[in-house]
């Protein structure tokens, strides 16, 4: 894995900005159910090999990371959480539009250039 360090609350997989915080909220207001949480993960596929993904789940799993970020819950696999160590998560908008941007500080890394898949 791209990094190995082990949880605790001063090194959690990833970290969200008061913005990515706020539109996700936003998005749980609109598209979610009531007890949803924030899913991150990586899976298979985008242009460099990996992608970054964000979804709603009601239930923790077994090995999950359980993060609590300013009354949002968030989720993370242990297999992505060793990708994802130290991530921060942002949300950016512009005039083409708004979304999430991840700055991933794993040395391993190779995103493409739309800045949501990598080698990572």
């Amino acid at each position: 894995m791209a990094n190995e360090q082990p949880y605790s609350e001063t090194n959690p997989a990833v970290t969200l900005t008061p913005s990515a915080v706020q539109a996700v909220k936003d998005a749980l207001r609109k598209e979610g159910a009531p007890g949803d949480r924030l899913r991150v993960s990586i899976v298979g596929g985008g242009c460099s090999g990996y992608q970054y993904n964000l979804d709603f789940d009601r239930t923790p799993r077994v090995d999950d990371e359980v993060l609590e970020v300013a009354g949002l819950s968030v989720l993370v696999d242990p297999i992505s959480a060793g990708y994802l160590r130290g991530t921060v998560i942002d949300f950016v908008s512009g005039a083409g539009g708004g979304g999430f941007r991840f700055d991933n500080p794993n040395p391993r890394r190779r995103l493409c250039g739309c800045g949501s898949s990598g080698d990572i």
